[in-house]
């Protein structure tokens, strides 16, 4: 069965947690959450979540796809030494990674964008070119084994690209 890691922390966008960790789930996939504690954590519009795991339980290794969702949870996410080290040792190894809105922040904090086509939330448009990478604007866009995307509306079509590119 095909595994997928859904980071989670306070002020995440709701859309950008939920939608993906059900669709995988829809799919058959076994998805994982995973924050830094062990506790409920708010959404940006309220809703309440639990992870399955915290950060320190998990080995990136037994995952196939990365998750990271938007709202203001990335820049949180990226103060996680242990999750840049998931990150970017998932992305090294050729696994999927993939980030959306204020998603992309966690990328750039685990260096792996430089050179890369991006696409993110259009207010870290500067964050992502100082980092190196080639910002393209679009809904969804597609570097290798990077996918990233604009915001809640971009969604639908990004799960399908990850889903044919996974399947």
């Amino acid at each position: 069965m095909r595994k997928v890691l859904v980071f989670l922390e306070d002020l995440v966008e709701d859309s950008e947690f939920l939608y993906p960790y059900l669709r995988f789930k829809e799919e058959g996939f076994e998805v994982v959450s995973a924050g830094p504690e062990r506790r409920d954590y708010i959404g940006k519009r309220g809703m309440t979540f639990k992870p399955d795991r915290t950060i320190e339980e998990v080995r990136g290794e037994e995952f196939d796809c990365i998750f990271v969702p938007g709202g203001y949870a990335p820049d949180r996410l990226r103060r996680y030494p242990e999750v840049l080290r998931i990150v970017r040792r998932h992305f090294e190894a050729g696994k999927l990674v993939c980030a959306v809105c204020h998603g992309p922040w966690v990328l750039i904090s685990a260096r792996i964008v430089k050179g890369k086509k991006v696409t993110g939330f259009y207010a870290i448009k500067d964050d992502l070119e100082n980092a190196g990478a080639i910002y393209t604007g679009k809904p969804v866009e597609v570097d290798g084994n990077l996918i990233t995307a604009t915001d809640p509306n971009s969604m639908l079509e990004m799960m399908k690209v990850i889903l044919k590119v996974i399947l």
